[in-house]
């Protein structure tokens, strides 16, 4: 297969082959809008087990089912509220993940045991055209994003490779599709409790709370304790291996040069701009991101791949801004960074 360019014409072959290995039970990384997806026949228990194996994700973490413009939504879902039916029509195909009542037929390996299901339909055309080829385009293909569970999520087929090698037991073949044009994961919906908690934002994408409410006319509610499990709400996840710390702009300067007068190894993400004897010293890798959201979010974890290699001690990342536009990219970041609580302070001691 050729190699990733922004928008590489459909491999017509190499998707059948795909979608034949799917129906073999086998595993298969496919391009979406969003990250790339570790993809598995949904109906197939055996076959969504080896995407919680490949991963090395419990298997009580919820994950989410890719469905094709044509699938028919009374195979996957009991319940299809009138809310659900006005997004879909104007957000799919797109970067929204609604969790809605499971159907009694499916399998609930796909939900981690829940009584609800996460369903999405992906706007990538490689993803549709896989889609519609597997199962006559009414097969429903389970798709947690293709790397190590925690670790962070893929935007190219390369980072594929590097996660899981060039020929991983589990996984029959990776398509090609170019650099995923969101970057990060779907906005989660949750309207399987529409009559005691209306619609409430699992966790925040490309497509905002308020764009949503728009459409139902209501507020989106935050989460709340009693919500369902979905994928990518862990307290720590999208996480490089290098320890990363946020550090809010106008502090960013000062701890830079305290991190280099110690010594320490640091690779750096910012996006303002810093004094010109800021950057320097054992600053081992410098990334300047764009200030808007959309592009930072684009190019944000294909940057923290780079950084991860860059062999600091500490990736630093200046706190992005916090106002409309901005959730998805603080939540992942956030999230990236909870394990490597307390790091700054211990290398700065």
């Amino acid at each position: 297969m050729s190699a990733d360019t922004r928008n590489p014409p459909l491999d017509l072959p190499a998707i059948k082959a795909a979608a034949r290995l799917l129906e073999q039970g086998r595993l298969v990384a496919f391009p979406t809008e969003t990250v790339y997806g570790l993809g598995a026949d949904a109906e197939n228990p055996a076959a969504v087990a080896r995407i919680f194996e490949a991963k090395g994700r419990p298997s009580d973490h919820p994950l989410i089912v890719h469905l094709s413009p044509q699938a028919d939504l009374a195979r996957w879902a009991a319940d299809i509220p009138d809310e659900a039916r006005r997004l879909i029509e104007v957000f799919w195909p797109g970067p929204l993940t609604l969790i809605l009542k499971r159907a009694a037929g499916i399998p609930d390996t796909v939900s981690g045991g829940q009584d609800t299901i996460g369903l999405r339909c992906p706007s990538h055309p490689v993803a549709l055209a896989l889609l519609h080829e597997f199962r006559q385009g009414q097969g429903g293909i389970a798709g947690p994003s293709a790397n190590r569970f925690g670790h962070v999520s893929p935007t190219t087929a390369q980072h594929v490779r590097e996660e899981f090698g060039e020929s991983h037991p589990l996984i029959g073949c990776i398509l090609e599709g170019g650099q995923s044009e969101v970057g990060i994961e779907s906005t989660i919906i949750d309207l399987s409790r529409l009559s005691s908690h209306g619609p409430v934002l699992l966790r925040p994408g490309r497509l905002s709370a308020q764009e949503i409410g728009d459409v139902l006319g209501c507020a989106v509610a935050l989460p709340d304790l009693a919500a369902p499990r979905a994928s990518g709400t862990l307290d720590a996840h999208y996480a490089p291996a290098t320890a990363l710390a946020l550090v809010p702009g106008e502090q960013l300067a000062q701890v830079l040069q305290e991190l280099t007068a110690k010594g320490r190894r640091l690779a750096l993400m910012h996006h303002s701009a810093l004094p010109a004897n800021a950057v320097s010293g054992t600053i081992l890798a410098t990334i300047r991101m764009q200030a808007e959201p959309a592009p930072y979010a684009h190019d944000l974890y294909a940057r923290l791949r780079a950084l991860d290699h860059a062999g600091a001690e500490l990736i630093v990342v200046e706190a992005p801004p916090t106002g409309s536009g901005w959730e998805a990219v603080n939540d992942r970041l956030r999230r990236s960074a909870f394990d490597s609580v307390g790091v700054l302070s211990r290398l700065l001691a």
